[in-house]
């Protein structure tokens, strides 16, 4: 049976991972030493760098997408390795974000990738046999399994099977200790009492006469000789245990005792332990990432401080090939990943939970304790406080968005917002190269449930809006003055913006009467934020940037990509893509303006679930057109003569209704297949061998989700 607070413990457990991630990372370069970091933050109780949105990290993209293999592969069966080999080629953008490309023989992660895409299979990709001890020992072995210890509470040794064959695509022997140690931890700290029981348990899951279990229960037999000196351990480690004795750039055992350390000497307090973990550092992101899981998970929602979790905010950022998925809303992710060990478990999930995950949907209903789903206020003075309530709440939902509006007028207004598309300028740095795809688009409907408290002073007017993240323009719509203590719908269509997108969706709130002696003062919460339906719109590429080394709203996959005379260029060497649009888009027709200027692949990509599962559909070699599949492999499904040229535009439409698929040119139907495999993806345009082309007019006529 799975625990009756599962959903909050694994919301607990992944907001614990992100929040040591964070508090982590600024100290992770080699220049952080421990006695630099002492010297320079001394004891550590905070966030040390005010990210404005934290970038992306490895540490969060390894557990938000291998399990992707649970979607696309392993749907009815048990996991194995090559199922999570295929996520790592499917999700990964070669060269680029998802994790540390330092060089084949060098990073362990761009080594096992090569090897896969060299035709290596997991697990031999990963094996010590092929790479080597040293970097099969690195610490990703331990990094990217948080998920599997969520995915099967209470069951270590499950919980350690999975996390070994996911992380035997990288890493052999310690690497795959450390994977089945961190995952049996997050399995058994959801039924466990105390920490020591949490470590001393997990370490039945691993080869006693390991070095892994050898740096553990050395760290215990410190702690315990020494229970109040968690700084003369980390000088043990250092001594002991330290990176001079193995090779690499962040062997998995020294780290290995810094979790053990932080763990002991955290004593199950869930800021303790991260903080410990960054203040030891080597690597702090993952090691404070690694307990922070654990502890999250064995101290609950009411164990992590308010401190740590406001600036997270419920959401994080991705580095996939899909821009879509990299906008990760916490409470959503951890909904979707509790309905799959539902079915893993073989249970049927309650009604509640099936039907506030919606694929294809932003949906947010602020029914976990403290969810804010990311949602933002442009102007704190005037509304001081945005918050999770339990007090007031819409039907069946936990609670709501509580917003405080402290004496508006109708010349200080305030902006409640979500963001469904990030840029560059929302960053204060590059770590691991985000791209974003926008959640909303014109013509979808957007749907806001509130609920306004007036306590005092003047009535409050509410607008809703979006922002044209290309012009900054706030585009308001029809504004409206609700009446007090009910609850009522919003809704309205995003607009049409001309190629840009909107990087905000939300409430304008202000005064139409407002004086100086009487101004709106209350709270308005909001029950639930939906969009949904079928949108359309176009891309304008002069309205456009290239931004995280790929042009937006793209994410690119192999090739150079660029923004030349208001177009979208593209030079391949094989298989090269662009990505964009809703991960579920089903419908759609998506027509674009080809300009072949050299090779002999220029066409459009639909339902692409990544890199290696797609529709193409185009001009190809011998003057023909054709629509082809690939699933790992590509696969002809019709072809027919066309005598193109290069220099000459042409205007390609793809067609795709149900298991229909059909090429228009020119608006002329040049070809058509019928083929149910994929049922949803992404779109955008690729060049299967060696090509230059330009991209002029995109537009999207209509989707579906």
């Amino acid at each position: 049976m799975l625990p009756a607070n599962y959903l909050e413990r694994v919301y607990a457990g992944f907001l614990g991972m992100n929040i040591g991630i964070r508090l982590g990372a600024p100290l992770e370069p080699e220049v952080w030493t421990f006695e630099r970091i002492e010297r320079v933050y001394g004891d550590i109780r905070d966030y040390v760098k005010p990210y404005r949105t934290f970038s992306a990290d490895d540490d969060a993209n390894g557990p938000v997408f291998f399990m992707r293999a649970l979607y696309d592969d392993a749907t009815d069966r048990e996991l194995t390795a090559r199922d999570v080999a295929r996520a790592w080629l499917n999700y990964t953008r070669e060269g680029v974000g998802m994790f540390w490309w330092g060089g084949v023989g060098v990073s362990t992660e761009h080594t096992a990738y090569m090897n896969l895409r060299n035709g290596i299979e997991a697990p031999a990709s990963g094996s010590i046999a092929v790479n080597g001890e040293v970097l099969a020992e690195q610490i990703g072995g331990q990094i990217f399994v948080d998920v599997w210890g969520l995915l099967w509470p209470g069951d270590m040794d499950r919980a350690a099977d999975w996390a070994e064959r996911a992380a035997s695509v990288s890493h052999d022997r310690n690497g795959l200790y450390g994977a089945r140690f961190i995952a049996a931890c997050i399995a058994k700290a959801f039924t466990a009492d105390d920490i020591r029981e949490v470590v001393e348990s997990a370490l039945g899951v691993i080869p006693a006469d390991s070095l892994y279990a050898a740096v553990v229960r050395a760290v215990i037999d410190f702690h315990d000789r020494h229970p109040h000196d968690w700084r003369a351990c980390r000088r043990y480690l250092e001594a002991e245990w330290g990176y001079d004795r193995y090779g690499g750039v962040c062997h998995i055992i020294p780290n290995a005792g810094v979790c053990a350390l932080a763990l002991l000497y955290g004593g199950g307090d869930f800021a303790r332990t991260v903080e410990i973990a960054a203040m030891c550092g080597w690597d702090t992101d993952c090691n404070a990432g690694s307990v922070g899981t654990i502890t999250g998970v064995l101290r609950g929602l009411k164990g992590i401080p308010g401190h740590y979790r406001r600036p997270v905010n419920d959401c994080i950022v991705a580095s996939s090939v899909s821009g879509y998925l990299n906008i990760v809303d916490l409470p959503t992710f951890c909904k979707e990943l509790v309905l799959l060990s539902y079915r893993l478990h073989g249970l049927e999930a309650p009604r509640k939970l099936k039907e506030s995950v919606r694929f294809g949907e932003l949906y947010f209903d602020f029914d976990l304790p403290g969810s804010t789903h990311g949602f933002r206020t442009s102007n704190p003075f005037k509304t001081p406080v945005l918050r999770h309530t339990r007090r007031v709440r819409d039907g069946e939902s936990g609670g709501s968005l509580e917003v405080i509006f402290d004496r508006i007028t109708n010349t200080e207004s305030a902006r409640i917002y979500y963001k469904p598309f990030y840029r560059r300028e929302d960053f204060d740095d590059e770590k691991y190269k985000p791209t974003f795809a926008p959640q909303a688009y014109s013509g979808q409907t957007v749907e806001f449930r509130l609920r306004l408290d007036r306590w005092e002073g003047a009535p409050l007017r509410i607008t809703p809006y979006v922002r044209d993240t290309h012009t900054k323009e706030v585009i308001a719509l029809d504004p409206v003055e609700p009446a007090s203590g009910e609850w009522f719908t919003l809704g309205f269509e995003v607009p049409d913006l001309a190629g840009s997108f909107a990087d905000e969706i939300g409430l304008i709130l202000d005064s139409p009467a407002a004086t100086a002696a009487s101004r709106a003062f209350g709270a308005l919460h909001i029950g639930r934020m939906r969009v949904h339906g079928g949108g359309r719109y176009a891309i304008d590429w002069n309205k456009q940037a290239v931004e995280f080394t790929s042009v937006t709203p793209m994410a690119q996959h192999r090739g150079e990509w660029s923004l030349r005379d208001g177009r979208l260029h593209y030079r391949a060497e094989g298989y090269a893509a662009a990505f964009t649009g809703n991960y579920y888009t089903r419908d759609a027709e998506i027509e674009a303006e080809f300009t072949p200027l050299a090779g002999e692949s220029h066409g459009l990509v639909v339902r692409a679930l990544g890199v290696e599962r797609c529709y193409w559909l185009g001009l190809s070699e011998g003057g023909t057109a054709s629509i082809r599949r690939n699933d790992f492999g590509w696969t002809e499904l019709a072809s027919a003569a066309f005598p193109w040229v290069t220099g000459r535009t042409y205007r390609l439409k793809a067609v795709v209704r149900g298991a229909s698929l059909r090429l228009f040119v020119d608006d002329r139907l040049v070809l058509e297949a019928e083929d149910g495999r994929f049922t949803h993806g992404m779109y955008g345009v690729a060049s299967l061998r060696d090509a230059e082309g330009d991209v002029g007019t995109f537009r999207v006529r209509s989707f579906s989700v």
